[in-house]
Formats: C-alpha cells, sequence, structure tokens
C-alpha cells in the first residue's frame, strides 16, 4: 500500500502493559533504528538508492478504555524526503481524523485525544500525506493505514433470550437434554480469553446439570415425577476469561416444567356403588354416576368404561361424559319391580392411551361393582302394543268398527282403564271409541281421496290410584273404493288445419282417476254414443291408458265451422267400473302449405258482413255526443232569446202595444175599458177562485198588433184580435 512510495512509517510507542503486544512493538522499533542507521550511512557515501522500502508499517494499534491524563502516542509517520527543516507537512484524514485521531504536522506523531471503545468500532482507516508546507503540494501520494482498537476484558457476558422456559417429559432417563442456553461476550473472541465463556449451574442442583462448554442444560435425577412436583427454577451463570478468577459473569433464570407421560393407572375411589331406579323411568332415563380417578394429565388421564360382568347389562347402559370423565349409567330397556328388583353390574376404567415403556408398573385398569335398586311406583296403564295400524273401507257407513286397543295396569291393584281419543289427535271427529273396552269406530263415511290416512291417538287412564294415563298411536288406513270416474288428464284444445288430410293423427288423449290403479288396470276410450257416426274424426283406443284421434274428413272451412266437440267416454275397468263422458274442443285454424298454423281467429272472416262489437259501441259512442251536443246548442239558443230584465209582476198597461195602422187616437183608447182588461172576468159577472192559483191577466191585441206579456217568466205571442187571452195553470 505504501510500497515503492517514499514516506516511512514506524512505531515509536505502545503500551507497555501488553507483553505480547509490546514485544512485536519493541521488535519493530528495533528494525525501524537499524533501517534509520542503515539510511544515514547510504547519506555519508551518497552511493546508496533506495528503490523501495525495506519495511513497511500500514497497521497500528491502541488499547481501548485508556483514561489516562494525557493523549495516547499511536505512532509516527516519517517520510524520508524530511530533512528536518521543517518545510514538510503532515496532514491526516479519513475516520476519525481531527477529533479522535490528532497529527503534528511537523513531526508526524498521531495522538488519540478520545477514549476508544473496540465494541462500539474496532478499527479506524486513516489516510497519511506530505505536503510542502509552503505551497500544499504534495511531495508524495497519499497512503492509507489501519488503527485498530486492542482489546480489554471491560464486557460481561449476556443472556439475550433469558429468561428461559422449558419441558421434559417426567420420568425422564439421566442426561436427557431439556434446553441450550446461550451467553455473548461483546470483547472480543479473537484475543486472549475475553470471550471465552464456561457454564455452570447455581441452583437445581441435583435435579439438572449443564454443560460447561455448550450451556445444554441436562437431567441428573432419575424418575423425577410431576405429580410429585411438576416445575423447578434453575439459575445458570456463565463466565468469561475461561471461567478464570478475575472475569466477569452473567446469569439467567431457567424455569423447567415436567410434562406428563402415562405412569398412573385409574383408579375408583370406593370399590362398590349402590344406586337406585323407579321402575316408572323410561329407557335412557340416568341412574348414577361414579368416576375413576387418574393422576396424568391430558390424553394420558382419559378414562374408558365398559361392564364386564353382571346381570343388569341388559336393561343398563353405560357411557361417559366427556367433560366431567364420569361413567354414567342409564336405563337401557323399563324394569318391573314386581318382576325383579335388584341389578349388579362390574365396571372396569382402563386408560385407553398406554405408555409402553410402564407397562411393567402393573395394569392401567381398575374394576368396581354397582348395585341398582329397582324402587316401586305407580305406573299408568301399558298397552299391549307400541302402536296400532288398522284398516276402514271407503265410504264404510258410520258405525263401522275398526279395530280394538288394549291397555292394563301393571300395578299389583290391577285398577280398570278407561279409553279415549285426544281430540286435537281427530279433528275431524271421524272415529269414536268405547271407554270400557277400547274398540274404535267410525262416526261418517270416509272419503281415501280427501284422506287416505288418519294418525290418531288413544289414551287410557287408570280408574283409581293417581289417575295416571298412557297414550298410544293408531295408524288407520282408509282403503280405496272405484268412486271416482275417470277424466281428461288435460283439457287443451286440439287444433287442426283447414287442409288437413284424411287419416292424419292430430291428437293422443289421457285420462287420470282419483282412485287407486289396481295392478294391470288401464283405462278404455270409445266414442260417445252421440258421436259414433260422425264422419269428421275417428277414435283409436290403444290399450295404454291412452287414445288417438284421427281425422276422417278431407278438410274443413272455419267460414262454416270453426269449432267441433268431440265426446269421448272413458271407462276405468274398476270394480264396480266407472265412466265419464269427456269432451275435445277441436279448432279449425289457417295453416300454409307446411302445415304451419298462421291463425285460429274467426274475426277477419265476418268483418265484410258487420261490425265487430267494438266498431258499434264507437258508432253508439259518437251518435250520444253528437245528440248532446245539439241540446246543449238548442238551449243556449233559447237562453239568448229571453230579455236581459226579467219583472216578476208586470201590469197589461206597461204592455207595449205595436201595430201596422195608424191609430185612431183617442177613439182606440176609449174604445176600451182598461179595468175590463185587467179583469175580463168581472166584466161577465164572473169573479175566480181565489183558492186557484196560477190564473194571471190576458193581453189585448188588436187586429193588427201583437201584444207581449210576461206570464210566470214565459213569452206568449198573441194574434192580431181584439180579445182577451186567459192563460192556464202551467
Amino acid at each position: 500500500m505504501w510500497e515503492g512510495r517514499g514516506l516511512w512509517v514506524w512505531l515509536l510507542f505502545l503500551c507497555a502493559a501488553l507483553g505480547g503486544v509490546s514485544a512485536v512493538m519493541q521488535k519493530a522499533h528495533r528494525r525501524h533504528l537499524s533501517l534509520h542507521r542503515h539510511r544515514e550511512r547510504g547519506k555519508e557515501g551518497q552511493v546508496l538508492h533506495r528503490s523501495k522500502r525495506g519495511w513497511v508499517w500500514n497497521q497500528f494499534f491502541v488499547i481501548e478504555e485508556y483514561t489516562g491524563p494525557d493523549p495516547v502516542l499511536v505512532g509516527r509517520l516519517h517520510s524520508d524526503v524530511d530533512s528536518g527543516d521543517g518545510n514538510i507537512k503532515y496532514i491526516l484524514s479519513g475516520e476519525g481524523a481531527g477529533t479522535i485521531f490528532v497529527i503534528d504536522d511537523k513531526t508526524g506523531n498521531i495522538h488519540a485525544t478520545k477514549t476508544l471503545d473496540r465494541e462500539e468500532q474496532a478499527q479506524y482507516t486513516l489516510t497519511a500525506q506530505a505536503v510542502a508546507r509552503d505551497t500544499n503540494k504534495p511531495l508524495e501520494p497519499p497512503s492509507e493505514f489501519i488503527v485498530k482498537v486492542q482489546d480489554i476484558n471491560d464486557n460481561p457476558p449476556e443472556f439475550l433470550h433469558g429468561p428461559y422456559y422449558a419441558r421434559v417429559p417426567e420420568m425422564s432417563n439421566v442426561g436427557t437434554s431439556v434446553i441450550t442456553v446461550t451467553a455473548s461476550d461483546a470483547d472480543d473472541p479473537t484475543y486472549g480469553n475475553s470471550a471465552r465463556l464456561v457454564y455452570s449451574i447455581l441452583q437445581g442442583q441435583p435435579y439438572f446439570s449443564v454443560e460447561p462448554q455448550t450451556g445444554v442444560i441436562r437431567t441428573a435425577l432419575p424418575n423425577m415425577d410431576r405429580e410429585a412436583r411438576q416445575e423447578y427454577d434453575v439459575v445458570i451463570q456463565a463466565k468469561d476469561m475461561g471461567g478464570h478468577m478475575g472475569g466477569l459473569s452473567g446469569i439467567t433464570e431457567v424455569k423447567i416444567t415436567l410434562t406428563d407421560v402415562n405412569d398412573n393407572p385409574p383408579k375408583f375411589p370406593q370399590s362398590v356403588y349402590n344406586m337406585a331406579i323407579s321402575e316408572d323411568k323410561v329407557p335412557g332415563e340416568e341412574v348414577g354416576r361414579l368416576k375413576a380417578k387418574d393422576l396424568d394429565l391430558g390424553e394420558n388421564g382419559l378414562v374408558e368404561y365398559r361392564f364386564v360382568e353382571g346381570d343388569g347389562m341388559g336393561v343398563l347402559e353405560i357411557s361417559k361424559d366427556s367433560e366431567t370423565q364420569e361413567a354414567v349409567i342409564k336405563l337401557k330397556r323399563t324394569v318391573d319391580y314386581e318382576t325383579k328388583k335388584t341389578y349388579t353390574v362390574k365396571v372396569e376404567a382402563s386408560n385407553p392411551h398406554v405408555d409402553s415403556r410402564f407397562m411393567a408398573w402393573g395394569p392401567y385398569k381398575d374394576t368396581a361393582t354397582v348395585k341398582v335398586n329397582v324402587e316401586d311406583a305407580d305406573e299408568p296403564p301399558v298397552f299391549m302394543l307400541p302402536s296400532y295400524t288398522f284398516e276402514v273401507d271407503e265410504n264404510a257407513p258410520s258405525g263401522t268398527p275398526v279395530g280394538r286397543v288394549h291397555a292394563m295396569d301393571t300395578d299389583t291393584s290391577n285398577n280398570p282403564v278407561r279409553y279415549m281419543i285426544p281430540r286435537y289427535t281427530d279433528l275431524g271427529q271421524f272415529f269414536t271409541i268405547t271407554p270400557e273396552d277400547g274398540f274404535i269406530k267410525t262416526t261418517q263415511p270416509l272419503d281415501r281421496e280427501n284422506q287416505a290416512w288418519h294418525n290418531i291417538s288413544v289414551s287410557a287412564t287408570e280408574i283409581g290410584g293417581h289417575h295416571q294415563d298412557a297414550k298410544v298411536r293408531v295408524n288407520i288406513k282408509v282403503k280405496d273404493v272405484n268412486d271416482n270416474a275417470p277424466e281428461f288428464a288435460t283439457n287443451n284444445e286440439v287444433l287442426v288445419c283447414e287442409n288437413v288430410t284424411p287419416g292424419k293423427l292430430i291428437e293422443t288423449v289421457s285420462a287420470i282417476d282419483k282412485d287407486e290403479m289396481a295392478h294391470q288396470q288401464h283405462f278404455h276410450f270409445s266414442l260417445a254414443p252421440e258421436a259414433a257416426k260422425n264422419h269428421n274424426f275417428s277414435l283409436k283406443d290403444n290399450r295404454d291408458s291412452t287414445a288417438s284421434v284421427y281425422v276422417t274428413r278431407k278438410g274443413f272451412n272455419r267460414m262454416t265451422q270453426s269449432i267441433y266437440m268431440l265426446p269421448i267416454e272413458i271407462n276405468d275397468n274398476g270394480s264396480p267400473p266407472m265412466s265419464s263422458t269427456n269432451t275435445l274442443t277441436i279448432r279449425v285454424c289457417s295453416c300454409d302449405s307446411k302445415d304451419t298454423i298462421l291463425s285460429c281467429n274467426v274475426e277477419p272472416f265476418v268483418l265484410p258482413a258487420g261490425l265487430s262489437t267494438g266498431a258499434l259501441i264507437a258508432i253508439l259512442a259518437c251518435i250520444v255526443i253528437l245528440l248532446a251536443i245539439v241540446v246543449l246548442f238548442v238551449a243556449l239558443r233559447r237562453q239568448k232569446k229571453e230579455p236581459l230584465i226579467v219583472f216578476e209582476e208586470e201590469d197589461i198597461r206597461e204592455n207595449i202595444i205595436t201595430y201596422d195602422d195608424e191609430g185612431g187616437g183617442e177613439e182606440d183608447t176609449e174604445a176600451f175599458d182598461i179595468a175590463t182588461l185587467q179583469n175580463p172576468d168581472g166584466a161577465n159577472g164572473f169573479l175566480p177562485r181565489k183558492d186557484i192559483k196560477g190564473w194571471t191577466e190576458g193581453a189585448v191585441t188588436t187586429s193588427c198588433g201583437v201584444i207581449r206579456s210576461r206570464v210566470k217568466k214565459k213569452k206568449a205571442r198573441v194574434g192580431c184580435t181584439a180579445r182577451a187571452w186567459r192563460l192556464g195553470h202551467e
């Protein structure tokens, strides 16, 4: 790195406390002095020319954690072009230059001004250069060197992952590995013994031990029993300097738990258990419980139970409660106090998972005896059968016997039994039962097609005692009677083309029957007698409960007849036979040459002969509207002819008299008596009755004039006569 550059580096001082390093440094110093003397001799003769260095320093060392009062001398830089006149200036750059490491630019001495910690930074890379002091011109290329921080034992071992938790099976052999603990030391593992660790156990003997070099913790005692002690607290120490005195140490805790193995058999707390069950209990009722204790845990503590012997194995059953691990004994079938009063069974408890390593310790099972006493109870009546099934004919008359149910009191009192049908099970009240003997009869004819099965319940109640009752299911099947005639399966219209050819199949009809069809029973089809001689269609019975309809004539005309009704008679061949006549509707349609139906509507053909219903309604509506308009117009015209001022009472003298001739003056006015005109009837000696209303005064006109008067708001035109008018009551 500095070779061939002419810059001499020599180490003047390093800490004398480090023996090995000091020796190396002293040896380097001796070599430097020897090399310096060699250079001096060369200067005297001026015949020696150095082409390359004979000794190159590229590493300096400085001890860490130095706390002396003066800066530490790391080394000295010296160039062979330095004649000592002060014209050479030494420059230092790189990591820590100027802050941690400073250089005397005249002498080249390098000092460390701060305390160094190898664990923070183990080495520093610096660059040195010799330049002319006056011009700062480099006299040699820059050279790089390393200052290493020499380690001391200043860091104790640390367990970075502590505390530790470990598990080891109980009853493990001596030397079984439990866990490995590892400590770390921040000191330099390549220098001295500062980072060489040794492990030891401070707490946990004599149960466990630790390997000094690896930190592996192992069991030290055999047959450690979890049931006796489950957890152990172990303390481990790691010490550097190889465990020698003066070394630093660190500790950690290890909590070791013994895991369970199946090393304990189940055990019943007692050898005999007494239980009781009442005779009125039904199967599935719990009789009692017992439990075998197992000190093991989890899967190792599971216990299975079974009966091994006893006269109660037929009436009792055993199972296990998975939550409580108890044996549950239940009633398998009913018991009778009058028949047997005591049952005995032997129960065995065993481990389903057995560890073969401990088989020699004995059988992993235990047994106990269970005695069950049957208690007497007032029981309800018992039916002879668990359920009953009867049959009755459809349409059977009311009172037809269906069947009989029978129950009896099994108690020693043997009380009589009374029967009844709960109404909620027979809402239609189709059946009745004789209370004394249990005979069931119908109350009305039954229709299978409405309800094929009747499921009812019969209750039997003990007379006397506690009036306990029992119920039984009764299923009654209604047997079919052929009482329904067959009919078409579908009632769709059949469409046929006008240009259909004779012999063409136009429809295949089928039938259904609400009654049950007997084996190999089928429907028979035939034309009704009234249609037997028709020349349009024929019918063929296919003898598979279907029939085919064929056309027998050549073509149809929709204008002549568009719909044909074909009555077909269907017989079900039952017992008794039932038949019905069903009408098949056939509509004639317009088709193209490929027999594709175009239209089946007859209205387009009758439009030229008359109007449709919709058109007639529209025309009538128009006529009504026109009439309404005319009436309105006339009313408006009449209203326009009325005078603007209407007088309720009008005197004859106020009427305007118009005529064509010239008046005679006073002769005309004197010719008429105004009073007579106002009351013409009074002039003749006739007085009108006051109780008759509606009469009014008339009007007088001359032969050539018209008198207009208003009588009760009506207009009247009077002729040119000089006579009085009497207007009647409106």
